[in-house]
């Protein structure tokens, strides 16, 4: 009877097994089926990480089965391209590679957990405009979704989560143990159309989007969320890129919510590659010791026709600031922002060329950035302890500085000085509080250009997991 019963329950275990596995794939197919979304591309074949071993539990390790997944897809990418879909569950894994023709799709209730054991994360080079890692000489890790010499790639999702279990890295960081510079959550080198949305990005170890050499970038609908004292955990970061464009998004984090780059001292200067048609909007950002928008440090492959616009900044120290200093070299030029509103700030506008840390000792010392046609208009701020901190280089002026139609309204213990000017040139018009003598009073409103960039005609589709749908404009 002892041996009849066993043989039951084990029938009973196994089939009941089945069924669980059965209704598992069900629900994946299921939502896999009713899978629509916006995107640049749709893809005419898809598959389920599940297919390739994967297990949402949070503690099995999944970076073999990413890989695993995204390598079978990549022979789709001559044939309608591929998507692999990450369904409900918590998806722990290390650093893995994309491939072109992809798109990446977590549903709403998946959250990829980045792996906190350095051994998931392969060390890479620094990147060459660079020099050395950021953290430390030497290599890095790389990022958690990364992809170099692609074309055609989308991460996104239906608000599905990415989180960079970044504090066991800060604390790293900050006691000195790290031997590279430490990842980030998406980063994509020397590649063109892609886009970056609809997601929410939690902790990551350091910076959480970076495009680097690459053209045609869209980020859009993203949430980044780090705690304000987090080490650099800057939100979006353009770097040597053209034709990007960033919005509606929302960020709190420890370091700068957009920061525009293109390389670090002579480094940068040899590499020359400018950040340059650059689209930010609808932008909301906290972040208490930073700014809103950084331009540089890092700058010195030179950053132009920057166009930024419906900008909310709340608590955050600076609205715009453009960071540079002598041995940079390049330029930041052609700066347009428009409609800006920002409550509780340290400065509204600021500008330094004294940001002095460099990548090494070899940088040039006659090496001088040039910082010109700075545009601001029409903008709004509460609560602001001073309205600008204007410094530039002795010999090195930042010039063609306009600011008009802007009132900043002050806080209840402001600073004596409220505009700090020294090395700039420019004008103002319709101000409050009155600027500085180098801004003097003129009839005129700050320059913001008409004309439409390229990046601007990019048109989503609507796709489903049959990948039909029609194109329209987004």
């Amino acid at each position: 009877m002892a041996m009849i019963l066993a043989l039951i329950l084990l029938i009973f275990l196994s089939t009941n097994g089945v069924i669980e596995s059965r209704q598992a794939k069900a629900v994946v197919q299921s939502s896999m089926e009713g899978l629509e979304y916006s995107a640049i591309s749709c893809r005419s074949h898809s598959a389920s990480l599940t297919d390739f071993g994967g297990v949402g539990d949070g503690t099995t390790l999944n970076t073999a089965s990413f890989q695993a997944a995204i390598n079978s897809l990549s022979q789709f990418s001559s044939d309608g391209g591929s998507l692999l879909f990450v369904p409900p569950g918590k998806w722990l894994t290390g650093s893995f590679n994309l491939t072109s023709h992809f798109t990446l799709f977590l549903d709403k209730d998946a959250v990829l957990l980045a792996s906190q054991d350095e051994n998931e994360w392969p060390v890479i080079e620094p990147l060459p405009s660079y020099g050395r890692g950021r953290d430390t000489e030497g290599g890095r890790f790389s990022s958690l979704i990364f992809g170099s010499n692609l074309t055609d790639v989308v991460i996104t999702g239906n608000n599905g989560t990415i989180d960079g279990q970044g504090e066991l890295w800060w604390k790293k960081f900050r006691g000195g143990e790290l031997k590279y510079t430490r990842p980030y959550l998406i980063e994509i080198m020397h590649s063109e159309n892609i886009q970056i949305s609809n997601l929410t990005l939690l902790n990551s170890p350091s910076w959480n989007i970076h495009p680097v050499y690459s053209s045609n970038i869209l980020v859009q609908g993203i949430t980044i969320l780090a705690p304000v004292t987090s080490p650099n955990t800057d939100g979006i970061n353009p770097d040597s890129c053209t034709n990007t464009r960033i919005e509606d998004c929302y960020i709190v984090s420890g370091d700068d919510c957009v920061a525009v780059k293109s390389g670090w001292d002579q480094y940068g200067i040899a590499f020359g590659m400018p950040t340059k048609q650059l689209l930010i909007r609808r932008l909301t950002c906290i972040s208490p010791f930073s700014a809103v928008i950084a331009l540089g440090s890092e700058m010195s492959g030179g950053i132009e026709n920057v166009r930024a616009e419906d900008i909310v900044a709340i608590d955050t120290e600076s609205g715009i600031r453009i960071k540079t200093a002598v041995g940079r070299g390049g330029f930041v030029r052609d700066i347009y922002v428009r409609r800006m509103t920002m409550t509780t700030m340290k400065w509204a506008f600021w500008m330094t060329g004294n940001y002095g840390s460099h990548a090494d000792n070899g940088y040039d010392p006659n090496a001088l950035p040039q910082i010109q046609n700075i545009n601001y208009r029409d903008m709004v701020a509460v609560n602001v302890s001073m309205a600008a901190r204007l410094e530039g280089i002795s010999g090195d002026p930042f010039t063609g500085i306009c600011i008009s139609n802007v009132t900043i309204g002050l806080a209840k213990k402001p600073k004596k000085v409220q505009w700090n000017c020294t090395d700039v040139g420019g004008i103002s018009s319709g101000v409050v509080p009155t600027p500085c003598e180098l801004l003097p009073e003129k009839t005129t409103s700050c320059d913001f250009p008409e004309d439409v960039l390229p990046i601007d005609y990019v048109q989503f589709q609507t796709c489903s997991s049959s990948c039909s749908g029609k194109k329209k404009k987004h």
